[in-house]
Protein backbone atom coordinates (compact mmCIF):
# COMPACT_ATOMS: atom_id res chain seq x y z
CA UNK A 1 0.00 0.00 0.00
CA UNK A 2 1.60 3.10 -1.08
CA UNK A 3 1.70 6.02 1.46
CA UNK A 4 -1.45 8.29 0.36
CA UNK A 5 -3.39 4.90 0.81
CA UNK A 6 -1.78 4.64 4.36
CA UNK A 7 -2.29 8.14 5.66
CA UNK A 8 -5.92 7.88 4.82
CA UNK A 9 -6.28 4.50 5.98
CA UNK A 10 -5.04 5.77 9.03
CA UNK A 11 -7.53 8.62 9.13
CA UNK A 12 -9.88 9.38 6.81
CA UNK A 13 -10.52 13.08 7.60
CA UNK A 14 -7.35 14.52 6.63
CA UNK A 15 -7.30 17.26 4.03
CA UNK A 16 -6.19 17.01 1.15
CA UNK A 17 -3.86 19.94 1.59
CA UNK A 18 -3.01 17.97 5.18
CA UNK A 19 -1.90 14.92 2.73
CA UNK A 20 -0.16 16.74 0.52
CA UNK A 21 2.12 18.70 3.19
CA UNK A 22 2.48 14.83 4.78
CA UNK A 23 3.79 13.78 1.69
CA UNK A 24 5.77 16.26 0.46
CA UNK A 25 3.37 16.38 -2.55
CA UNK A 26 1.37 19.64 -4.45
CA UNK A 27 -2.54 19.61 -3.43
CA UNK A 28 -3.32 19.42 -6.76
CA UNK A 29 -1.80 16.11 -7.44
CA UNK A 30 -2.84 14.22 -4.01
CA UNK A 31 -6.44 15.59 -5.14
CA UNK A 32 -5.66 13.78 -8.67
CA UNK A 33 -4.46 10.89 -7.10
CA UNK A 34 -7.21 10.29 -4.66
CA UNK A 35 -9.94 10.55 -7.26
CA UNK A 36 -7.75 8.02 -9.43
CA UNK A 37 -8.45 5.58 -6.48
CA UNK A 38 -11.94 6.22 -6.35
CA UNK A 39 -12.52 5.99 -9.99
CA UNK A 40 -10.61 2.69 -9.63
CA UNK A 41 -12.72 1.58 -6.79
CA UNK A 42 -9.30 1.20 -4.85
CA UNK A 43 -11.17 3.79 -2.55
CA UNK A 44 -15.13 2.16 -1.48
CA UNK A 45 -15.47 4.92 0.86
CA UNK A 46 -14.37 6.61 4.02
CA UNK A 47 -16.19 5.42 7.56
CA UNK A 48 -15.27 6.36 10.78
CA UNK A 49 -14.69 4.26 13.54
CA UNK A 50 -17.31 4.16 16.60
CA UNK A 51 -16.53 3.18 19.54
CA UNK A 52 -19.97 1.54 20.61
CA UNK A 53 -19.15 1.29 24.21
CA UNK A 54 -20.49 4.73 24.92
CA UNK A 55 -23.44 4.35 22.55
CA UNK A 56 -26.88 3.98 24.12
CA UNK A 57 -28.76 2.35 21.40
CA UNK A 58 -27.31 -1.19 21.86
CA UNK A 59 -26.87 -4.34 19.44
CA UNK A 60 -24.99 -7.76 19.50
CA UNK A 61 -22.19 -8.81 17.18
CA UNK A 62 -21.09 -12.22 15.71
CA UNK A 63 -18.19 -14.03 13.68
CA UNK A 64 -20.11 -16.92 11.69
CA UNK A 65 -18.40 -19.21 10.09
CA UNK A 66 -19.19 -21.05 7.42
CA UNK A 67 -18.06 -24.34 6.04
CA UNK A 68 -19.56 -24.48 2.65
CA UNK A 69 -19.72 -26.70 -0.91
CA UNK A 70 -18.52 -24.49 -3.70
CA UNK A 71 -20.34 -24.44 -6.42
CA UNK A 72 -18.36 -25.74 -9.74
CA UNK A 73 -18.66 -22.64 -11.95
CA UNK A 74 -18.52 -20.07 -9.40
CA UNK A 75 -16.82 -21.82 -6.30
CA UNK A 76 -17.22 -19.49 -3.31
CA UNK A 77 -18.27 -16.53 -4.73
CA UNK A 78 -22.40 -17.26 -5.43
CA UNK A 79 -22.69 -18.42 -1.93
CA UNK A 80 -20.74 -15.28 -0.31
CA UNK A 81 -22.92 -13.20 -2.80
CA UNK A 82 -26.27 -14.35 -1.09
CA UNK A 83 -24.67 -13.62 2.55
CA UNK A 84 -23.90 -10.53 1.43
CA UNK A 85 -27.04 -9.38 0.20
CA UNK A 86 -28.83 -9.66 4.12
CA UNK A 87 -29.10 -6.61 5.90
CA UNK A 88 -27.54 -8.45 9.28
CA UNK A 89 -24.55 -9.06 7.39
CA UNK A 90 -21.59 -6.20 8.05
CA UNK A 91 -18.52 -7.79 6.36
CA UNK A 92 -18.27 -11.09 5.12
CA UNK A 93 -14.41 -13.10 3.95
CA UNK A 94 -13.05 -16.12 2.12
CA UNK A 95 -10.92 -17.79 4.52
CA UNK A 96 -8.02 -20.97 4.18
CA UNK A 97 -8.37 -23.42 7.20
CA UNK A 98 -11.12 -25.54 8.88
CA UNK A 99 -13.96 -23.40 7.37
CA UNK A 100 -14.83 -21.45 4.32
CA UNK A 101 -16.40 -18.06 4.91
CA UNK A 102 -16.42 -15.72 8.23
CA UNK A 103 -19.10 -13.30 8.46
CA UNK A 104 -19.42 -10.68 11.02
CA UNK A 105 -23.58 -10.16 11.33
CA UNK A 106 -25.06 -7.31 13.65
CA UNK A 107 -28.48 -7.73 15.46
CA UNK A 108 -30.18 -6.12 18.64
CA UNK A 109 -29.94 -9.44 20.52
CA UNK A 110 -28.51 -12.96 20.70
CA UNK A 111 -31.50 -14.25 20.09
CA UNK A 112 -31.90 -12.19 16.90
CA UNK A 113 -28.63 -13.42 15.59
CA UNK A 114 -29.41 -16.97 16.44
CA UNK A 115 -32.85 -16.91 14.47
CA UNK A 116 -30.92 -15.06 11.37
CA UNK A 117 -28.35 -18.49 11.46
CA UNK A 118 -30.98 -21.56 12.06
CA UNK A 119 -33.29 -19.73 9.56
CA UNK A 120 -31.52 -17.84 6.83
CA UNK A 121 -28.26 -18.86 7.05
CA UNK A 122 -27.80 -22.14 7.24
CA UNK A 123 -30.88 -22.85 4.72
CA UNK A 124 -28.54 -21.61 1.80
CA UNK A 125 -27.80 -24.52 -0.19
CA UNK A 126 -24.56 -25.12 -0.07
CA UNK A 127 -23.87 -24.24 3.52
CA UNK A 128 -22.42 -27.44 5.35
CA UNK A 129 -22.28 -26.00 9.00
CA UNK A 130 -22.24 -22.95 10.67
CA UNK A 131 -19.82 -22.21 14.10
CA UNK A 132 -21.01 -18.60 16.10
CA UNK A 133 -18.99 -16.72 17.90
CA UNK A 134 -20.37 -13.59 19.99
CA UNK A 135 -18.26 -11.05 20.21
CA UNK A 136 -18.65 -9.42 23.52
CA UNK A 137 -16.51 -6.48 23.65
CA UNK A 138 -14.07 -5.20 20.86
CA UNK A 139 -10.65 -3.85 21.69
CA UNK A 140 -8.75 -2.69 18.63
CA UNK A 141 -11.19 -1.96 14.96
CA UNK A 142 -8.91 -1.39 12.22
CA UNK A 143 -5.63 -0.28 14.37
CA UNK A 144 -7.34 2.14 16.46
CA UNK A 145 -7.45 1.56 20.34
CA UNK A 146 -10.81 1.19 21.80
CA UNK A 147 -10.29 0.82 25.63
CA UNK A 148 -8.10 2.93 27.67
CA UNK A 149 -7.18 0.56 30.13
CA UNK A 150 -5.90 3.19 32.50
CA UNK A 151 -9.96 4.18 33.19
CA UNK A 152 -11.20 0.92 32.82
CA UNK A 153 -12.44 -0.51 35.92
CA UNK A 154 -12.64 -4.13 37.10
CA UNK A 155 -16.00 -4.65 39.02
CA UNK A 156 -15.47 -8.21 39.63
CA UNK A 157 -12.98 -6.65 42.58
CA UNK A 158 -15.52 -5.54 44.30
CA UNK A 159 -16.99 -8.87 45.18
CA UNK A 160 -13.66 -9.86 46.57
Amino acid sequence: MDKLLKLISSNAHFSSAELASMLGEPEAAVKAQIKNYEDKGIIKGYQAIINTDFLEDSFIEALIELKVTPKAETGFDEIAERCMAFEEVESVYLMAGVYDLALIVRGQTMQDIAMFVAKKLSTIEGVLSTGTHFIMRRYKERGMNLTDFDTVTDERSQFL
